[in-house]
């Protein structure tokens, strides 16, 4: 078995460590999974994260933009390829006029140039308790991965067994 193609590390709000327990308890995690962060309060998303403080106020910290800015300070952080990130509600919170759990995830992958290619989601729990919800997004986001890796191995897999093309003899 060779290197990975590709390191992970992951940023999680609403989950609190789901997301890192699932990655984890496969075999040999150790190869690719780097590490993750759990920043539950905005003050610790902007120190470790380096979300952004304005932005994060005014969304309450939960936004796809913010799971954007935590996957990409996570990827930062632990220095991988690949970060993932979640935000948002485990329960229903009134005063944010939040009815049902929700959650907003991310995954960003690093590009040549300094870039960054995402994919983002929101995941609605409805009558699922705090727990539930939690499990349910961070296996939701675990299967977004998996979809992800499987298509980026089949666009590696192709290029690869492209040949490449036939050089010309100068005449």
């Amino acid at each position: 078995m060779g290197p990975p193609l590709w390191t992970l590390s992951v940023a999680e709000s609403l989950t609190a460590g789901h997301l890192q327990a699932q990655l984890s308890s496969v075999s040999g995690a150790s190869r690719y999974f780097a590490g993750g962060v759990t920043a539950y309060t905005l003050q610790q998303k902007v120190k470790l994260l380096g979300v952004n403080r304005q932005r994060a106020e005014a969304d309450r910290c939960v936004s796809e933009g913010i799971a954007l800015e935590m996957a990409q300070g996570a990827a930062t952080l632990f220095a991988t390829d690949l970060a993932l990130a979640t935000t948002g509600y485990a329960e229903p919170y009134p005063h944010d006029w939040v009815t049902v759990p929700f959650a907003y995830w991310a995954l960003v992958q690093r590009v040549p140039g300094g870039g960054w290619q995402s994919r983002t989601g929101r995941l609605e729990c409805p009558g699922a308790n705090r727990v539930e919800v939690q499990a349910q997004v961070a296996l939701h986001v675990v299967q977004q991965l998996v979809t992800y890796l499987s298509a980026m191995r089949a666009a590696v897999a192709t290029s690869a067994s492209v040949p490449p093309p036939a050089r010309r003899r100068p005449r």
